[in-house]
């Protein structure tokens, strides 16, 4: 019993290798092309100030809800 939990394991490791390495190649090929390509690297700017946009939004301080109007209570903690 022992040993096909091992085997299993081991199979589950493989896979999950797999996966890394595959998920690393389509980095490095968007990398690429972000390289190569001007108009990527500039789609790709705009879509992570999009992104950033909503995070700022999001957390207190941000230029989200206006005074008053935020539905969450923070508190303050010391």
């Amino acid at each position: 019993m022992n040993e096909e939990r091992a085997d299993e394991g081991l199979e589950h490791l493989q896979t999950a290798a797999e996966e890394l390495i595959a998920a690393a190649r389509a980095f490095l090929d968007v990398a690429e092309e972000v390289v190569t390509d001007p108009q990527t690297a500039r789609s790709l700017l705009g879509l992570l100030e999009s992104v950033a946009g909503m995070a700022t939004r999001g957390r207190p301080g941000g230029s989200g809800a206006a005074d008053g109007d935020d539905p969450v209570e923070h508190i303050p903690v010391s």
